[in-house]
């Protein structure tokens, strides 16, 4: 067993906890900034800085006491969850040494502490940031490969493509050769971005017109794939648009995710997307080990030989500027990947 220290660190820390069960809007209230002991390592185990934390929309479904996500919501008084990468400061493990890059669980917080095996290892060197490894780019890799199973020739549509994991799941797509690759997003800024930096085919804002209307236009030989991270309006217009046969694979639903209970998950009607033949494939993606390396190695691979760009937004502030970060990002205010910079 080792013991050995980075550097001295605080007697306390902070952490940000659930004040209150979502019922509305969300707002910085939602949260509370708590300052507590820093943890102290026991035999085998590290004590790790958080460096970067990642942000999801999902977490809008983990802040309501009805959560219909298959995992149970955050309690009041509970520390917010959620991925983040760190720096090992004490290590009183043979398995991780001070310095190391890891992988963290432990959610909104400084510092946190727990057996090493808890904290995966990770290649310093593999990307150009830590903030790499917080890409959001397992749901999208196994939703569009794996769910979807996008490949040559196909048609796909990405509905709100500019965010976390529409930015990465249209990239995936053309990097598997699809042929032609269209995005929804809420703004010219967003249109303009997919097209110019990220290397979609085309793209349109889901505000000008109805979506049915872009759609026929764009893809007159209809969709063969759908990712779908809206639903409402956008799933059933491509329905309307999709080529028989066609494969839909829904990430998620922003549209319905507002409002009471019964309102935020409206059934969508299938009728149409049966009659001709639409395989509608709803999934979840809980980060196993197997789907994070199937991402990571194509990820950067794809890097490396300049296919793929990471849209990625970086939130400076600390711990405390997380619950405004994640606010701005359920209402639209970031491009692709958000994480926060928590130590400086």
């Amino acid at each position: 067993m080792t013991d050995s220290t980075m550097s001295t660190t605080p007697d306390t820390m902070w952490e940000v906890r659930l004040a209150k069960h979502l019922k509305a809007d969300l707002g910085t209230d939602t949260f509370d900034l708590v300052q507590v002991p820093t943890p102290e390592p026991a035999a085998g185990e590290v004590l790790v800085r958080t460096d970067y934390l990642g942000l999801s929309v999902a977490y809008l479904e983990m802040l309501r006491a009805d959560s219909r996500l298959p995992i149970p919501p955050w309690e009041v008084g509970q520390r917010i969850g959620g991925g983040a990468v760190g720096t090992v400061v004490r290590s009183n493990s043979a398995e991780l040494a001070v310095g190391d890059l890891v992988r963290t669980m432990a959610g909104w917080c400084e510092y946190s502490t727990g057996p090493a095996d808890q904290y995966p290892r990770l290649d310093p060197d593999l990307f150009p940031s830590p903030v790499h490894y917080l890409s959001q780019g397992p749901t999208a890799y196994y939703g569009m490969s794996e769910v979807a199973k996008a490949g040559a020739g196909d048609v796909v549509f990405v509905s709100g493509a500019a965010g976390g994991v529409g930015s990465l799941a249209g990239q995936i797509a053309k990097c598997r050769g699809a042929a032609k690759v269209i995005g929804s997003a809420g703004s010219q800024a967003k249109i303009d971005y997919l097209v110019d930096e990220l290397g979609f085919d085309a793209a349109f804002d889901y505000h000008d017109g109805p979506v049915l209307d872009h759609l026929r236009e764009l893809a007159p030989e209809g969709i063969t794939v759908f990712f779908d991270n809206v639903g409402g309006e956008q799933f059933d217009a491509a329905v309307e648009a999709a080529a028989p046969g066609a494969r839909f694979a829904l990430c998620g639903a922003l549209a319905t995710q507002i409002g009471d209970h019964e309102d935020r998950f409206p059934e969508p009607d299938l009728t149409a997307a049966a009659a001709k033949g639409i395989a509608v494939l709803p999934f979840s993606t809980y980060h196993t080990p197997e789907q994070v390396a199937a991402w990571t190695e194509h990820f950067s691979t794809w890097l490396s030989e300049d296919r793929f760009v990471f849209p990625h937004t970086i939130v400076e502030g600390g711990l405390s500027a997380a619950p405004q970060a994640l606010v701005s990002l359920l209402k639209g205010s970031y491009k692709g990947n958000v994480s926060v910079r928590v130590a400086s």
